[in-house]
């Protein structure tokens, strides 16, 4: 992440430095480099998905330009992506081509519910290590999925994982391929230090062809993969029986489907958000991803999300408006209709040498010098999300790692719970709790007290502390029940109103709210004096 946003390169597209005209180029060419990296993964992750590479190229067009006009951060980049299409390929082999398009509609109707009820909010909930560990793995991902190319192409329908599964190249085509790479990374690299006026992957992949279409150099090309060319989208409603059993077959797709799409797009946001320092709208991306994606299911579209791979050639590009976006899935329609064999001769090496570069720029290389100074428990969370992610998916692995950082969390804290206790001059005990009170740190908190030897008035102060759950009120009501068959009188203070209604409707303790504090969040502790008397 940091290695995107160095001082050269965001000051190369700063907008003091560049006029209209300018900004303008930039955006529109930022968008014609994403869409030369779409193709080949648009026709890769269709053969994951077992379906026509058309029907991937029209996702990628589909949900890219809806993303790009509606989504909630301009310069994202969504598409066809290779996390749903795994997902997909067992309904299409069971059930045909016919219910994914279906099961991609009632993703998007999923989606939008998510949008509406606002719940792209719940990624506050992923921790920062997370974010390292899904950036590493993703990276290792990009990296892993662009070794496929230095295969004998032919292979790729046969297999159904794009170029995967032919023999790896050798001798002088490998040396050829990988000086090519080579030479695009090194444009790459040194275009930046010689001009800003077109867009460094871009040119890479203009010189590179040119080389190679000039010199008829014999290296794998996009149109060894599959022909893209095609015809405008068609409105297409799912031929399949509008019944229950129909619904049970492509809910659970739908289901599994929209939730990666919007984890995947969500995280895509953040990241890119923090590049370009801006924030973006989480609940109108998934609103924009929705409506994408139902639209994509009545077009023939095996449906998508964000793509991060993309999103940091657009943003390495320079794009950082709407523009960049509508332009790349603009682009990539006139490659179907109109630019097909011209398309078709891009050697694979130069795309490869892209997406190299993505990927030295999207690891998150600091992670490596803080691993030693970080607390051990995130030194974990992100090794283990980075290898989950490369090992089973990036959902998958942001689920672990939130799980993980969660039971740490909840860990760290049911050792805290601790009090304070000392005798008034009128013989009642006083015992000051602090730390949260949790389902964790019950067990904890009924070690605190000493029912058989406490006087006959004994205060629980929980103004340092914090009632979470039902646990604690069921701890509470616990020591409560204690102290009143020991016959001595417990006394509550600085209990919350939600913790009185709960134990009010409990029976247990009669409680008097009147002066005790209102918390507006967990971490509000807003204390005012008063006692609250529990017994019979």
């Amino acid at each position: 992440m940091a290695a995107l946003a160095d001082s050269n390169y965001l000051a190369q597209f700063s907008a003091g430095e560049r006029d209209g005209s300018t900004h303008l180029r930039t955006e529109i060419l930022s968008g014609l480099t994403v869409a030369l990296a779409l193709v080949p993964e648009a026709v890769a992750f269709a053969f994951v998905a077992g379906v026509h590479p058309l029907v991937g190229l029209y996702a990628a067009f589909i949900v890219g330009l809806i993303t790009a006009l509606i989504g909630g951060r301009p310069g994202m980049i969504s598409g066809a992506t290779g996390a749903l299409a795994v997902v997909m390929v067992s309904l299409v082999a069971e059930h045909g081509v016919e219910y994914l398009f279906a099961a991609v509609v009632l993703m998007g109707i999923i989606q939008i519910l998510a949008g509406i009820f606002r719940l792209g909010k719940f990624m506050r909930l992923v921790p920062h290590p997370v974010m390292l560990g899904f950036v590493n793995g993703l990276a290792i991902v990009i990296f892993l999925a662009q070794l496929s190319q230095f295969q004998v192409p032919g292979t790729a329908e046969a297999s159904g994982h794009g170029m995967s599964g032919g023999e790896w190249l050798t001798g002088w085509p490998l040396v050829v391929m990988l000086a090519l790479v080579a030479l695009t990374m090194a444009i790459i690299w040194a275009m930046p230090k010689l001009t800003n006026a077109f867009p460094a992957p871009l040119a890479g992949i203009a010189i590179v062809a040119g080389i190679v279409i000039a010199f008829g150099i014999d290296v794998p090309r996009v149109g060894d993969m599959a022909s893209i060319e095609g015809g405008l989208p068609q409105f297409h409603i799912p031929m399949v029986p509008f019944t229950w059993e129909t619904l049970q077959i492509i809910l659970p797709y739908a289901l599994i489907l929209a939730a990666i799409g919007l984890l995947e797009s969500l995280l895509t946001l953040n990241l890119v958000s923090e590049i370009v320092h801006e924030r973006g709208g989480a609940s109108q991306e998934c609103v924009a991803q929705g409506l994408a994606n139902t639209v994509t299911g009545f077009f023939g579209g095996m449906g998508g999300c964000a793509m991060i791979g993309q999103s940091m050639i657009n943003v390495k590009s320079g794009g950082r408006t709407r523009l960049s976006g509508v332009s790349a899935a603009l682009f990539l329609l006139s490659f179907i209709l109109f630019a097909a064999p011209l398309i078709e001769q891009i050697p694979l090496a130069a795309l490869v040498g892209v997406m190299f570069m993505v990927v030295i720029g999207t690891f998150a290389w600091k992670s490596l010098t803080i691993m030693r100074k970080v607390p051990l428990t995130d030194a974990v969370v992100i090794v283990l999300v980075t290898v989950v992610t490369v090992a089973t998916d990036l959902a998958t692995a942001v689920v672990v790692g939130v799980i993980v950082s969660a039971l740490a969390y909840a860990w760290q804290n049911a050792s805290r719970i601790h009090a304070k206790s000392y005798v008034t001059p009128e013989g009642a005990k006083v015992y000051q709790v602090q730390g949260p009170l949790f389902f964790g740190s019950v067990e904890g908190f009924g070690e605190i007290f000493d029912p058989a030897n406490d006087p006959r008035r004994v205060v629980v102060d929980f103004a340092e502390s914090r009632v979470a759950d039902q646990s604690a009120l069921t701890a509470i009501e616990a020591l409560a029940t204690k102290y009143e068959n020991a016959g001595k009188k417990l006394e509550l203070r600085h209990l919350s109103p939600d913790c009185h209604q709960l134990l009010k409707k409990a029976g247990q303790l009669m409680v008097d709210s009147d002066d005790d504090p209102d918390y507006a969040i967990a971490a509000n502790y807003q204390v005012r004096t008063g006692v609250l008397h529990a017994g019979h």
